[in-house]
C-alpha cells in the first residue's frame, strides 16, 4: 500500500524543523531544508518499520491543508 503525507517545516535557530501532519510523532531537524528533508524521510521509513514490528496502526496520509489568512 502507498500513502502520500504531509510534511510542515518550520525555520528555527539551528535551521529547519520537519514534521507530519497526520502522523506528528514523526519529527526531526536539520542544519538545511534539504537535510531535514531528507531526515524526515528516514525517519517516516523507520517509523513505519516500528509501528509494523509493533503490530500497531500506521496513521492514514493524505491531510487537505489550507491556509487562513487573519489580520494580525
Amino acid at each position: 500500500m502507498f500513502s502520500t503525507y504531509t510534511a510542515k517545516y518550520t525555520k528555527i535557530k539551528s535551521g529547519y524543523m520537519g514534521q507530519l501532519v497526520e502522523w506528528p510523532e514523526v519529527v526531526t531537524e536539520g542544519k538545511s531544508l534539504e537535510e531535514c528533508r531528507s531526515m524526515l524521510h528516514d525517519a517516516l521509513r523507520e517509523m513505519i518499520r516500528a509501528y509494523r514490528q509493533q503490530k500497531k496502526e500506521i496513521p492514514p496520509g493524505g491531510a487537505l491543508l489550507e491556509q487562513i489568512p487573519a489580520q494580525v
